[in-house]
């Protein structure tokens, strides 16, 4: 048994990282605590994810509380409490808040890498807005290096969270 890799954390703890995150993103496995498998973030959903597409990992989301709106292709499917989607690498995808206030959602990125970005957009803070606005531009700058990519021409003004 790789007992040393073993991990347990109390509600509320988070895994540490290169940089501090918002209270909105809570790691739970890194990539390195999972040998690259995968990682896995507790996210609040405070605002929509524009288009994006991620070209090297799954991105699959458990709703734990409230509603998540997921795009994929031209449709838009609503999911509440103990709902799952996988959204598989390739295939262009938007997340929003549904009715009733940001939804409480787990993240799995296999394989990982997912944290590591959110960290690279922490740490670029404001240089990642155009006018008080998400530059999806200057953005895959930083996304690029992590195989994702954000629609250039999706709505701005949102910020990407997972």
């Amino acid at each position: 048994m790789a007992y040393d890799r073993f991990l347990l954390l109390d509600a509320g703890e988070a895994r540490p990282g290169r940089v501090p995150l918002p209270p909105a993103y809570a790691v739970k496995a890194t990539t390195a605590d999972t040998e690259g498998r995968f990682s896995l973030l507790e996210v609040v959903l405070g605002r929509p994810v524009p288009r994006h597409t991620h070209h090297l990992a799954d991105e699959s989301v458990y709703v734990l509380e409230g509603e998540l709106l997921v795009t994929i292709g031209e449709r838009t499917h609503t999911l509440g409490p103990g709902q799952f989607t996988l959204l598989p690498r390739g295939e262009p995808h938007a997340l929003s808040p549904g009715a009733g206030g940001p939804p409480r959602v787990l993240q799995i990125s296999s394989p990982g890498g997912w944290e590591c970005f959110v960290e690279d957009m922490i740490e670029a803070g404001p240089r990642l807005m155009t006018d008080g606005r998400l530059d999806p531009a200057r953005l895959n700058r930083i996304a690029g290096r992590h195989g994702i990519t954000y629609e250039e021409d999706a709505r701005q003004g949102s910020e990407p969270r997972p």
